[in-house]
């Protein structure tokens, strides 16, 4: 692919970047193209580099400066990292950051000599390539940059561009933060299965199956609504009507929702300062 760059750093190879090395190495980036920094690699890491060409760890001395240079460590963690990253960027390096709470004007400030940067939200399910990116742009970043960084993001799962960085803390609330929703979903439904009369471990697989079942529907019919979706399995006056009328009471799920997203969003705010 012609958007891949021709080097890469990736700074930080836990449970998303190492993802984001084998989504990239999927692609076709090669090997011997891609330098991993990371102080204590795992042993699929370590593995994983040697079988592909990666340099994991290389000498300092050996480094110059990449064309993308990808930060995956720990917010915590950028003031250690810094200082060895700051000295990779070049002029026409491209940073790419998936730090949550770390705004494009902290990265700048921290790496001088960066002029192109872009902020991205990756979530949980990038980590098995279902994720989904959403991607602010600094003013100095390219539309080849752009193509890039949307080529490297897109090895983990689906990209989505923002207007501006100002909606980050909002996506994060809603598809950052979202996995943990449906996995308190399946645990409520299980609970209330069990409190309906069914086994526990029953009542726990039957929620489990819905809830992957229900979406890979939505992910083999993009094209339907959730609504519409949802109205084809509902029969009026039938059992499903009955629950959603509970669910969909001014004082059900959607309130309840639209409270937990504003609350992730207040608190991601908090920790950007």
């Amino acid at each position: 692919m012609t958007t891949l760059p021709a080097s890469l750093v990736l700074v930080g190879a836990g449970k998303m970047g190492g993802a984001m090395l084998q989504g990239w190495l999927a692609l076709g980036l090669e090997g011997r193209c891609i330098a991993v920094l990371d102080p204590y690699p795992s042993p699929e890491l370590t593995t994983l580099s040697a079988g592909a060409g990666v340099r994991l760890n290389p000498p300092s001395a050996a480094m110059t400066a990449p064309d993308v240079l990808v930060l995956a460590v720990k917010p915590q963690s950028f003031d250690a990292a810094g200082s060895s990253a700051a000295s990779l960027v070049g002029e026409a390096t491209l940073v790419v950051s998936i730090m949550a709470g770390k705004t494009i004007g902290d990265i700048g400030a921290r790496l001088p000599k960066a002029g192109a940067i872009v902020r991205a939200m990756p979530n949980l399910p990038a980590s098995i390539g279902r994720g989904i990116t959403a991607v602010a742009a600094g003013g100095a970043v390219t539309p080849r940059a752009r193509a890039i960084a949307g080529a490297l993001l897109s090895a983990i799962g689906k990209v989505e561009w923002l207007d501006h960085e100002g909606l980050i803390d909002a996506v994060t609330a809603v598809s950052g933060s979202g996995p943990a929703y449906v996995f308190y979903l399946v645990e409520c439904l299980a609970a209330a299965g069990a409190a309906a009369g069914l086994p526990a471990d029953l009542a726990l697989r039957l929620a489990r199956a819905t809830v992957e079942g229900a979406g890979e529907l939505m992910a083999r019919d993009p094209a339907s609504a959730p609504a519409r979706l949802r109205e084809n399995v509902t029969s009026p006056g039938g059992t499903t009507a009955a629950a959603l009328s509970v669910l969909m009471a001014p004082d059900g799920l959607e309130k309840l929702m639209t409270d937990a997203v504003a609350a992730a969003k207040r608190r991601a705010q908090e920790l950007a300062g």
